[in-house]
């Protein structure tokens, strides 16, 4: 294998990390004034502060696999990275204050005893987590998909290019999915009537994100698709079914891992699409960016694999264990029920 198509598999997997882990965490984030809805503002705290607490110890190390994505595309492949980063700037950089907006609600919820200071950074978090996950549904469909690229590998598009029906279907599918994922996280880390609402709620969402997800791996694959893209999107598929048929039988786990599964499914069905390309143009399919035409130099490229070779088994060693560590379900009767001087 060249070491071209073994970096861009390697980022397609980091991506793949990414949004699977990432994934229920923004769906916990959007799920916040829905499953925290409680009896009175007291129960309704305790009960945010227990999803908030489902996903407190692993969302900073979720989103390391973001970072080390791009660092890799920036390395790897430069031109990918300076064509998608300079033509994607604006939903990148609203992507990006919306995840600063996000993790700072996480962090400055709990630091004032005041019911509307609460539900401010409340809204933070809903719409930090919302935001990303609309639009790296969109990034990602525009970029398999193919954007105005011109002879000199540079985007000549605007936001509206990127704001696309297909694309926008894309978002959709990708903010549905995350929605499922998080609650049935949520129903496997509680106990409670939490627990049961998340799991009724898991249920709703998936049929809407089951249907979403047909319509957009299908245009993918009538318009680019591959027998290896074929049978990815069918992974997918029925990893989406099984998980729902799961959730209604009560086994939390099972379910979990079928929507992780159908997100890990959809996003390699997305980039099996893309290659060889690593950013098509809509132009001219000469002016496209191909893993040999934007990637670094051979040497580069052997520096690089000897490095993550090393640390990337330690890096998920480490990750595991932290998820191992916070395994146990938290409920209700864990949150004391006076904020004074709790953190979050």
């Amino acid at each position: 294998m060249e070491l071209t198509t073994f970096w861009f598999i390697v980022i397609g997997v980091l991506w793949v990390g990414y949004l699977v882990l990432e994934g229920f965490d923004f769906g916990v984030g959007m799920l916040l004034p829905i499953l925290g809805r409680g009896t009175d503002p007291g129960d309704s705290d305790r009960r945010r502060r227990v999803l908030i607490n489902t996903i407190g110890p692993v969302w900073d190390g979720n989103e390391v696999w973001v970072l080390t994505a791009g660092g890799a595309m920036f390395a790897a492949f430069p031109h990918w990275y300076a064509t998608l980063f300079s033509g994607f700037y604006l939903p990148l950089l609203l992507i990006l204050v919306a995840l600063i907006v996000r993790n700072l609600g996480f962090d400055y919820r709990g630091k004032r005893d005041s019911v509307a200071w609460r539900r401010g950074w409340d809204r933070a978090i809903v719409i930090g987590s919302a935001l990303p996950a609309l639009l790296w549904g969109v990034a990602l469909t525009n970029v398999v998909r193919g954007v105005p690229i011109d002879a000199h590998r540079e985007y000549v598009g605007n936001l509206f290019t990127l704001l696309n029906p297909v694309a926008l279907i894309g978002g959709i599918t990708t903010l549905l999915l995350f929605l499922t994922h998080g609650a049935l996280f949520v129903a496997l880390k509680t106990e409670g009537p939490i627990r049961a609402d998340a799991r009724r709620l898991a249920g709703r969402i998936g049929v809407v994100a089951a249907g979403f997800a047909v319509l957009f791996l299908a245009i993918l694959g009538f318009g680019k698709g591959t027998v290896f893209s074929w049978a990815t999107t069918v992974v997918a598929a029925v990893a989406l079914v099984s998980a729902l048929v799961a959730n209604a039988r009560q086994r939390e786990g099972w379910a979990f891992a079928g929507t992780f599964v159908t997100i890990a499914g959809a996003v390699a069905t997305m980039f099996i699409v893309l290659f060889p390309d690593v950013m098509p143009s809509t132009l001219n399919p000469a002016w496209s960016l191909t893993v040999a035409n934007a990637s670094s130099t051979p040497y580069t490229l052997r520096i690089m694999t000897v490095v993550a070779l090393i640390f990337t088994p330690i890096v998920i060693a480490y990750q595991a264990w932290t998820y191992w560590v916070f395994r146990k379900r938290i409920a209700v009767h864990h949150i004391p029920a006076a904020l004074e001087h709790v953190p979050v």
